[in-house]
C-alpha cells in the first residue's frame, strides 16, 4: 500500500482565479476603526507565503475612541423594536449567500484551506442569522416567573444588552468564529468591537461591510487590528462581555481581566478532542468520520480528533481502512474544488506539527501514513498523519497539536474506551461510533466534553444552531449557539409588584400571629405545588 498522498499542482499565485485584487483588500482595510498608516500589520498568503496587504497597527488611543464610539451607537440601536434588529440579520444573511464566491475565495487567500473546508464557513453566517432571527423576539421578551406570593405579587424578567461586546477571534476559522459570535450580540442589542487574528482580518472586515450594507449603522460593529497584546488587552479593559476563542494560555489571561474588571466572558479555548469506535460500529461509517473528524481543514480544528481509542475486535480492520483512506486524501492549493487538504496556517503551525510527530517517532511511535512537509506542494503543508503506539509522555500525547496528526490506539472495552477519553485537562468535543444509537448517547453522558457526536465526528453538534456549544476543563467557559449564545449578551432585570403594598406585618396583626399565617400559607402552597407537579 503506498502511502504517498496524490497532490494536485499549485495554480495559485496570490490573487490569480480570485475575485480579489489588492486595491480592494485596500478598501477594505481602509474602513478598519481608528484607521492608520503608521507601522501596518502584513498579511500573507499562506498558499504561496506571499503578502496579501496590509492593515492598521491600532493602538490603546485608538481602542479608546472605538469602544467610545461603539457604546454612543449602541443606545440608538437598543432601542430599535427587536424587529427591527431582525430585519438586519435576514437581509445579512441574504446577502452572505449572495456573495458566497468572493468569501470562499477570500478565506482560502487568508488562511490557505482546502475550498471544500471553506464552505463549512461560508454556511454558518446564513444558518446562525436565520437562527436568532426566529428565536430572538421571544428569547428577550419580558417573561413571567413565579412569585413570593401567588396572586399577591407578581415577578417579571426584563432583559436589557450588556453595552458594547468586545469579540476577539483566531485565524483558523475567520467567517464561523467571528461574525457568528458577534450576530446574537447585535441582535440583542449591542454594540460589537472585533478584533481578528492579524493573519485574517480581511475576512471579517468583508462580512461587517455585509452587515452595514443590510442596514446596520456603522459604529455598532467596528472591526480594530494591530497587535494582540496590546489591542485585545485594550478591548477587554473596556467592553461590557468579552467573548474569545484562541489557546487556554491567553483565555486565561483574558478571563483574570475581565475578572478584575466584573465583565463576564466566554472562552473557547481548544481541546483533545477523542473519538471512540466500540466494537459494534460499522467500520465504513466510523473510518469516514475519523477522516473528517482529524483532517478537515488540515487538523486546524478546536473540535479536530487527536485521539482515536478503538475496541480491540475492531481496531486492526479500522486501523488498516483508516489508514489506506488517510493515504488517499489529497493534497493542493487551489482556489476551486479538487483537492482533500490545504496549507497550514505560516511556519510556526508548521513547526509545532513537525515537532510533534518527530518527538512521538524519537520515543517509539509508528507513522502508519503521512508524517512528512511537503513544499512540492506548498510552503507550510503537512500530510496527513497516522500515529500509533505513541507513548503517554510524548507532544503528540500530551498536548493538542492543532494540525493534521492523530494516533490510534486498541482498548479491551468500551468502559476503558471512556475512561481514556477522559483523561485529558480539556473537554470540548467527542464521537462515539456504534452499531447502537442508544447505547452512544448512554456513553455519551459519561463523557466529559461539552459536546458529544454519536456516529458522527462533529457536524451535528456544531451545526445545530438551537444548541449550546462549549467546553469543560482547559477548554473554556460559557457557550455559543442556542438561546444560551445569546443570553450571555444581555443582563436580566426583575421587577416584582404586589397587590397588598408592603410585604411585611400588617397594621394592628401581631406578630406571631403574622408568623403562623404565612407559615401556614407557605406549607398550603407547596403541598398544592407537589399534588399538581
Amino acid at each position: 500500500m503506498s502511502t504517498e498522498h496524490p497532490t494536485a499542482a499549485p495554480d495559485v499565485s496570490t490573487f490569480e482565479g480570485t475575485r480579489w485584487d489588492p486595491d480592494r483588500l485596500d478598501r477594505l482595510a481602509a474602513s478598519v476603526a481608528g484607521h492608520s498608516d503608521s507601522d501596518p500589520v502584513t498579511v500573507r498568503a499562506p498558499a504561496v507565503d506571499e503578502p496579501l496587504g496590509t492593515v492598521p497597527r491600532l493602538g490603546e488611543a485608538a481602542v479608546d475612541r472605538t469602544v467610545r464610539q461603539a457604546r454612543e451607537a449602541a443606545e440608538a440601536w437598543a432601542a430599535r423594536p427587536v424587529d427591527e434588529r431582525v430585519a438586519v440579520l435576514d437581509r445579512f444573511a441574504a446577502l452572505v449567500e449572495q456573495n458566497q464566491g468572493g468569501l470562499l475565495d477570500l478565506i482560502q487567500l487568508e488562511t490557505g484551506k482546502a475550498r471544500r473546508d471553506a464552505v463549512e464557513e461560508v454556511i454558518d453566517p446564513p444558518i446562525w442569522a436565520n437562527y436568532y432571527a426566529e428565536t430572538a423576539p421571544a428569547l428577550l421578551a419580558d417573561e413571567r416567573r413565579r412569585p413570593a406570593l401567588p396572586l399577591l405579587t407578581t415577578a417579571e424578567v426584563q432583559y436589557d444588552p450588556v453595552g458594547v461586546a468586545g469579540v476577539i477571534t483566531p485565524w483558523n476559522y475567520p467567517v464561523a468564529l467571528s461574525i457568528v459570535d458577534a450576530i446574537p450580540a447585535l441582535v440583542a442589542g449591542n454594540a460589537v468591537v472585533l478584533k481578528p487574528d492579524d493573519r485574517t482580518p480581511y475576512t471579517a472586515l468583508r462580512l461587517r461591510d455585509l452587515l452595514v450594507e443590510a442596514g446596520l449603522p456603522e459604529a455598532v460593529c467596528q472591526i480594530i487590528t494591530g497587535d494582540g497584546a496590546e489591542v485585545g488587552s485594550a478591548l477587554v479593559e473596556r467592553v461590557d462581555h468579552v467573548t474569545f476563542t484562541g489557546g487556554a494560555e491567553t483565555g486565561r489571561t483574558v478571563a483574570a481581566q475581565a475578572g478584575r474588571n466584573l465583565v463576564d466572558c466566554s472562552l473557547e479555548l481548544g481541546g483533545k478532542n477523542p473519538l471512540l469506535v466500540l466494537a459494534d460500529a460499522d467500520i465504513g461509517q466510523a473510518v469516514r468520520g475519523a477522516l473528517v473528524g482529524s483532517f478537515r481543514n488540515a487538523g486546524q480544528l478546536c473540535l479536530a480528533a487527536e485521539r482515536i481509542y478503538v475496541e480491540e475486535p475492531r481496531y486492526e480492520p479500522f486501523l488498516a481502512r483508516f489508514v489506506e483512506a488517510t493515504a488517499e486524501l489529497s493534497l493542493g492549493l487551489t482556489h476551486g474544488y479538487g483537492p482533500d487538504v490545504g496549507s497550514l496556517i505560516d511556519g510556526d503551525q508548521l513547526e509545532r506539527v513537525a515537532e510533534h510527530v518527530a518527538d512521538a517517532r524519537e520515543r517509539g511511535a509508528t507513522v502508519q501514513v503521512g508524517g512528512r512537509e511537503r513544499p512540492d506542494v506548498g510552503p507550510f503543508v503537512y500530510e496527513p498523519t497516522v500515529l500509533t503506539d505513541v507513548p503517554d509522555d510524548s507532544l503528540p500525547a500530551c498536548e493538542e497539536t492543532f494540525g493534521p496528526v492523530v494516533r490510534v490506539e486498541p482498548v479491551p472495552s468500551a468502559e476503558a474506551a471512556v475512561e481514556a477519553a477522559n483523561d485529558s485537562v480539556y473537554g470540548l468535543n467527542a464521537a462515539v461510533f456504534t452499531g447502537d444509537r442508544q447505547r452512544g448517547v448512554d456513553i455519551a453522558r459519561r463523557i466529559d466534553c461539552g459536546t458529544v457526536n454519536v456516529n458522527n465526528a462533529y457536524v451535528a453538534g456544531y451545526a445545530a444552531p438551537g444548541a449550546p456549544m462549549g467546553g469543560t476543563g482547559d477548554s473554556g467557559i460559557g457557550h455559543r449557539h442556542g438561546p444560551e449564545g445569546l443570553k450571555r449578551y444581555v443582563e436580566p432585570r426583575t421587577v416584582s409588584t404586589s397587590r397588598i403594598g408592603p410585604v411585611d406585618t400588617p397594621p394592628l396583626v401581631p406578630d406571631s400571629l403574622y408568623a403562623r399565617g404565612v407559615l401556614s400559607m407557605t406549607r398550603l402552597y407547596r403541598r398544592l405545588q407537589t399534588v399538581f407537579r
